[in-house]
């Protein structure tokens, strides 16, 4: 098996592998704060800035796995 075969098959794994960790991740966190937000509504507007601030850190593995795809993909069809 060459190279190209390789990374046609571990770049939609890795994109994929990404996805999910940045998903059940995201799902954490937001579950986290709404119970955070519930036992204290008092500080609803802090726990939702770290919240958001969280999710764009966890949904930045996903992009930089896309990114890595879409640069590594040129290199499939390459002789």
């Amino acid at each position: 098996m060459d190279y190209q075969a390789m990374l046609a098959w571990a770049l939609p794994m890795g994109v994929g592998l990404a996805a999910v960790g940045s998903g059940l991740g995201l799902g954490r966190a937001v579950g986290s704060a709404m119970e955070a937000i519930g036992r204290q509504p008092e500080a609803s507007g802090k726990i939702q800035t770290a919240m958001i601030i969280g999710a764009a850190l966890i949904e930045a593995l996903t992009i930089y796995a896309l990114v890595v795809f879409f640069l590594l993909s040129g290199k499939i069809g390459a002789h």
